[in-house]
């Protein structure tokens, strides 16, 4: 492992950094009609290849840090402000909102912009341009915060340990419509939403926004914080290694050798295209996750095996964390998903069945419809910039006794092995068939099983910033 390198309405809203070119710059386009139909990536033609890295949203990204010789002033000028206490959850969106994931939001939302990305799933910019904006990043204060803050234009913002995390400025108080929001988002407001009951239900009934001044970059302290890359580090590790196309696969659960299919398939694909060097962003994601999901933590382990055992090559393949807490709202926030991937660098993205989905809370059902989030990608506003390559089902073939790609004409020699089956091997430490996963990588999921206790099964560790 050695060679492997981890890494780690013309309305303007003024969260919105003025001074940005709200012109997009057009990437190379894909043979799509002009008319309103699906934009996924045509790899059966050949297309004109364009060096460099895709640009990001506004044409620039934001940096929300306080540069170094300004801390101890801000530190001493956050001392006479009203406090505001930001939950672990509230960290992770400043920590996304300060490296520029959410270009060019350069805060958390006013109400313009909450508006607009409920009901828009955009954001308008000066000339009348937009980008994506599927997701309210916002921040909730209750009756007393908002008492306490009266008239001051700014606040400072602390950890759960006291710590100053950040001054917001130039905010904005306006009412928190929990039920709206949710419907919205989510498409249903059932009870069981897992980040709904995280974050929302017992969250203050105001909403405050204003523009971000990040005192230092969020840490966490776990041992994983060199694989949390900035997009600005990102690029910078592209353009190293002179990638002239790099294609995204966000997850949240272990890698299966069904998915290291799809994602050596796409580059074998990119390069017929003409593509000289495409580079894979394995993109687990790292902000809270519902108890069931593996944590962040073993996830990464498991990751390294994958790597360590060549299931994925090294050279062409950059693993870093997505810091992003995750909603588990189906098509509105795959669509955040793809927006924060532009910001990065990647100009392709590989979507599957159900992305960022979820069963129904209380229903035996999905809760979305399995196609929709990559139907919802290849049309949604501000993201006609970004290829979109839908999953090829792959499943178990038992003839060859290794995982493929699905050929319906013969469907009774593949298996298809679930989440829940491969979970329920993995705590009985049974093995799964040979080829469906790196013999390093199932040894660290049993391993993760096997450190559970039975009250370890309500709910797992979640990443806190220290």
């Amino acid at each position: 492992m050695s060679s492997t390198i981890f890494i780690q309405t013309p309305f303007q809203s003024k969260s919105l950094n003025k001074s940005l070119n709200t012109h997009f710059v057009p990437s190379f386009k894909l043979p799509v009609s002009l008319s309103f139909k699906p934009r996924t990536a045509a790899f059966s033609k050949r297309v004109h290849i364009r060096a460099g890295l895709i640009e990001p949203d506004g044409g620039k990204l934001v940096d929300l840090h306080v540069s170094e010789p300004e801390r101890e002033l801000k530190k001493r000028e956050a001392a006479s402000l009203p406090k505001v206490k930001l939950t672990p959850i509230d960290v992770q969106w400043v920590h996304v909102l300060s490296e520029g994931w959410a270009s060019p939001l350069t805060g958390f939302m006013r109400e313009s912009e909450f508006l607009q990305t409920l009901h828009f799933n955009s954001l308008r910019l000066d000339g009348g341009s937009f980008v994506n904006m599927s997701v309210p990043i916002i921040l909730a204060i209750d009756d007393l915060q908002k008492a306490s803050i009266g008239e001051s234009d700014r606040v400072a913002l602390l950890d759960s340990d006291d710590k100053l995390i950040a001054i917001l400025t130039d905010i904005e108080i306006y009412k928190h419509p929990k039920e709206e929001r949710i419907a919205r988002t989510w498409g249903t407001t059932a009870p069981g939403l897992p980040y709904v009951e995280e974050t929302i239900t017992n969250a203050g009934n105001w909403l405050i926004g204003g523009d971000l001044e990040v005192i230092a970059p969020i840490k966490y302290n776990d041992g994983l914080d060199r694989f949390r890359l900035s997009p600005v580090e990102l690029r910078k590790e592209f353009e190293r290694r002179n990638a002239d196309a790099v294609f995204a696969f966000q997850l949240r659960n272990p890698v299966h050798n069904g998915h290291a299919l799809l994602m050596t398939d796409t580059r074998r694909r990119l390069l017929e295209m003409g593509y000289k060097n495409p580079v894979l962003l394995l993109h687990p994601l790292g902000g809270y996750t519902k108890a069931d999901d593996v944590p962040l933590s073993w996830r990464m382990k498991q990751h390294e095996k994958v790597l360590e055992d060549g299931v994925l090559d090294p050279e062409t393949t950059v693993v870093s964390i997505f810091p992003s807490p995750m909603h588990y709202a189906g098509p509105t926030e795959v669509q955040w998903h793809a927006k924060a991937r532009i910001n990065a660098g990647a100009n392709f993205y590989i979507v599957g069945r159900d992305p960022a989905g979820m069963g129904h809370p209380v229903e035996k059902r999905d809760l979305y419809d399995a196609d929709h989030g990559k139907k919802v990608l290849s049309m949604a506003p501000g993201l006609e910039r970004l290829n979109i390559l839908p999953f090829r089902v792959a499943a178990y073939d038992k003839t060859q006794g290794k995982m493929a790609f699905f050929d319906p004409s013969r469907a009774q020699d593949f298996l298809f092995i679930s989440g829940t089956k491969m979970r329920t091997l993995a705590k009985n430490k049974e093995n799964p068939p040979p080829g469906f996963m790196c013999p390093g990588g199932w040894e660290v999921l049993v391993e993760y099983y096997a450190s559970l206790t039975p009250s370890d099964n309500d709910r797992i560790p979640q990443p806190v910033a220290a």
